[in-house]
């Protein structure tokens, strides 16, 4: 029994972990005031670009949209105009690289050849010995 007496008596301890009630904050800290006072203008300011930016792309696509319709006799048919010639372009283009890498080993198998034949020359006219 001495001992819960003891036990009771000691509450200071406890008492000494919870800061005392004037000590609590019962609302937001000033950093975190000024945090959302500097966002929101922020906030705001974005959400009304992103407004704006969707109302333009609404507005144009009703206009598009039925220039669209207008003008599809012409637009198809140029699309694929453009797109065939923009597919020969390249496929010439490339067969000309083919043709070209195709050269350019020939010139250098040739241009082998040339110098292997002329230092064979050279060997037998200077009776195999290298001069310098």
């Amino acid at each position: 029994m001495a001992d819960r007496d003891r036990d009771r008596n000691q509450p200071q301890e406890i008492q000494l972990l919870h800061p005392p009630p004037h000590y609590r904050q019962t609302g937001p800290s000033t950093t975190q005031i000024v945090a959302v006072l500097t966002l929101l203008p922020v906030g705001g300011s974005l959400l009304a670009l992103a407004a704006l930016t969707l109302t333009g792309t609404l507005i144009g696509l009703s206009i598009a949209i039925p220039l669209f319709f207008i003008f599809s006799p012409v637009i198809v048919p140029a699309t694929i105009a453009i797109s065939m010639a923009v597919a020969g372009f390249l496929s010439s283009a490339n067969a000309g690289a083919r043709v070209g890498k195709r050269q350019a080993k020939r010139g250098m198998w040739d241009m082998v050849g040339y110098v292997g034949q002329n230092m064979e020359n050279k060997a037998h006219e200077g009776g195999g010995a290298v001069r310098t």
